[in-house]
């Protein structure tokens, strides 16, 4: 009987028949098809079920014991735009489908509890949401549309498919048709459709850059300002560095010391420092800005900073994580001003071997600030001020680039697209930035320190276990995200070899270089980014798969990320040879500096895709040359060559044939005349529509 009660009790809400309960058993022979009619009687007379109406049943809500709830999961809801959504759940193989009729009122990104549907063959596994265990958001940014009783603010993003409800009591003469604002959900009635919400702040006028600007930040959380009772903190902390304070530190005010930072850059957390010691070794050494001297454990600012995890870089403005004083001011490494320091320093023979390696506190002057460029044209031309220590230094870093893809490193690249913008915050032009030696360069120094400090911390060594540590893990991809994207590349004439971890890495490197320079190069470098798992935080050392390092962290960045300021923290506590740290309340950090990680990617993304389609306003009906992105039900995306902005070419405007979609081999094809449009196809597009607010562009073929 309780599995003709576990079917029911899947959704207990829907009503069945015999047929149904007897398809959902698996029972097709009529000897057993009798006895579920005769448990179904039993049950009805029981009560633990009851007829509805003629040939169907329903449980009783009594009946709904915790046996019966065995076939439930919990999971983040990930909410589409039509209001279906899917389940992200560990305890499944596989996304659970949840209908728009069973959602019971969950959002994007909420925790729920599951009921799972049985399993119906040649179908995905379905479900019903039974409890919202926990709401990820109930603030949203979207436009106000007002008459004199009532309101609904439409929010922006697409995975919200419900208007918020304003009821008159809560409308003021702020609140005005067509404005953007950020709207609060306070009640959803369970008879309702639309959540009750009131408007928490009015932002202005859709079209404004800092209108929409301030929008990105608040539909991801962050903060439109800084909490006042920090600022004034931060205005009493002093720029003036004590005596006492410099007696306790190693000195390198005077060793030559250099930044290497992008033109625009305000906060200089990192510096480097080179001399050439007696024996003939190379000492360099890794200098971070010592935040944590100046941010204390539960001061305000200290509270602000983990709460945001991370600077947002939107593409006009950044968003400190620290108050401007001490991002731009107190500790960044401006040239010819003593500075307190945090150091890796290494010492290196001429193959950049590590001979010594010693990590503290220490004081800094930095000799000369460089931009990339400056850095750039003395590697190349070899001339310049100071051209022979960053020519030293430029020698040491290939080495350990060297070493480290002939270790298994994979060269993974990814195209940032960078826009010129006016006074007003409008688009003027764009362009690609390249990653030159100079780059490369501060990124292999950068990456020793963070491996050699997460193996100082994390190395095992004898019987003691490693004390609590802030890592920066990369697991590996999965099987069958792999051998998706080898079936992918090999559909394009190119080979991808899975048979061990060393012959993957070549593998991806050969073929990056193979695509260097050709029109589908943006795009198998994007999926091939998309193939491998999300970089996070984490007390669990599993290694970085990209990087083929067994050990790694976040060390050189704490201005602009909050893992790097805790392990700042937890590296001198361990040096001054200090207990361990609690891991459950690190592990929790962890989790939250993550979140707003990717947050804060998203809202970058966004503000990218405004500013991308807000550059095409003006050029609506002009054409372009491009490349098909994507091949899907709905149409053609394709990616414009010079901006990387991407469109849709929507298939039922495409009026020249009726167009069939290839899925298994990335492309459509026309029923009538065998027109083929192949993903990575080259392809000349007109602009047709933007859609500013959604951040969308229409595209037609030419």
């Amino acid at each position: 009987m309780n599995t003709v009660l576990s079917v029911l009790a899947h959704n207990p809400h829907q009503e069945y028949n015999f047929r149904q309960i007897a398809h959902a058993l698996k029972i097709d022979d009529k000897p057993s098809r009798e006895l579920v009619k005769q448990m179904l009687n039993s049950l009805v007379s029981t009560g633990a079920i009851t007829s509805v109406k003629r040939g169907k049943y329903k449980i009783h809500p009594d009946s709904i014991s915790p046996q019966l709830e065995q076939s439930t999961i919990t999971g983040i809801v990930d909410m589409k735009q039509t209001g279906k959504a899917y389940i992200i759940s560990d305890e499944m193989g596989e996304d659970v489908f949840i209908g728009a009729n069973h959602t019971n009122k969950s959002l994007h990104g909420d925790t729920v509890k599951v009921r799972l549907f049985p399993k119906r063959k040649g179908h995905k596994i379905e479900g019903q949401i039974i409890e919202i265990l926990h709401r990820k958001k109930l603030q949203f940014v979207g436009t106000i549309q007002r008459n004199n009783n009532f309101a609904f603010l439409v929010p922006d993003i697409k995975n919200m498919p419900y208007d918020i409800y304003i009821p008159k009591d809560k409308i003021n003469n702020d609140i005005k048709d067509g404005y953007k604002a950020i709207a609060r959900i306070t009640e959803w009635p369970k008879h309702l459709n639309n959540p009750y919400g009131e408007i928490i702040e009015v932002l202005g006028k859709p079209g404004d850059n800092d209108v929409e600007m301030n929008s990105i930040l608040a539909e991801f959380d962050f903060p439109l300002s800084y909490p006042k009772k920090a600022l004034r903190e931060a205005d009493n902390i002093t720029e003036e560095i004590s005596q006492e304070e410099i007696n306790k530190r190693k000195d390198f005010r005077d060793i030559y010391t250099c930044t290497i930072d992008p033109k625009d850059a305000k906060d200089f957390d990192d510096a480097l420092s080179i001399r050439k010691l007696e024996n003939g070794n190379w000492e360099v050494g890794i200098h971070i800005a010592d935040v944590s001297y100046y941010v204390l454990p539960n001061s305000e600012i200290e509270k602000e900073a983990y709460k945001r995890a991370t600077s947002v870089y939107l593409v006009d403005r950044v968003i400190p994580m620290l108050p401007e004083k001490l991002s731009n001011k107190v500790c960044s490494l401006r040239p010819n001003e003593e500075k307190l320091t945090f150091s890796a320093v290494f010492e290196l023979d001429d193959n950049a071997t590590i001979i010594n390696e010693w990590f503290g506190k220490t004081i800094i002057l930095s000799n000369k600030r460089f931009t990339y460029e400056e850095a750039q044209e003395i590697i190349e031309t070899g001339k310049g001020d100071n051209n022979k220590q960053i020519l030293a230094l430029f020698s040491l870093s290939q080495k350990l680039r060297d070493a480290r893809f002939k270790n298994g490193a994979i060269n993974f690249k990814s195209t940032e697209v960078k826009f010129d913008v006016d006074e007003n915050g409008k688009p003027i032009g764009a362009h690609i930035k390249e990653q030159k030696e100079s780059n490369k360069l501060v990124e292999e120094f950068m990456l020793l320190a963070n491996k050699r400090v997460a193996e100082k911390i994390g190395r095992k060594r004898g019987r003691n276990t490693p004390k609590t540590f802030i890592y920066r893990v990369h697991d590996k991809p999965s099987p069958e995200k792999l051998e998706k994207f080898a079936d992918f590349v090999n559909r394009l004439g190119y080979d991808l070899k899975l048979d061990s971890r060393k012959g993957l890495a070549k593998s991806y490197n050969d073929l990056f270089t193979q695509v260097a320079g050709k029109g589908e190069e943006n795009m198998i470098e994007t999926i091939a980014i998309r193939t491998m798992s999300k970089a996070e935080y984490s007390i669990d050392n599993i290694g970085h798969y990209g990087l083929a390092f067994k050990y790694y962290s976040h060390f050189t960045s704490p201005i602009r990320r909050y893992p790097d300021l805790m392990l700042h923290r937890l590296l001198y506590k361990y040096l001054q040879k200090e207990p361990s740290v609690n891991p459950t309340e690190y592990e929790e950090k962890c989790r939250h500096s993550s979140d707003m990680e990717k947050k804060a990617t998203e809202a970058e993304r966004a503000s990218i895709k405004y500013k991308q389609a807000e550059y095409f306003l003006d050029k609506v009906g002009l054409e372009f040359n491009g490349l098909i992105s994507g091949v899907s039900k709905w149409g053609l995306f394709v990616e414009l060559n010079e901006t990387k902005a991407e469109g849709l070419i929507p298939m039922n405007e495409m009026g020249d044939d009726f167009y069939i979609l290839d899925e298994e081999n990335y492309k459509i094809v026309g029923k009538r005349f065998g027109e083929e449009y192949s993903l990575g196809d080259p392809i000349r597009v007109l602009i047709k529509r933007i859609d500013l607010n959604k951040k969308q562009m229409d595209f037609s073929l030419v």
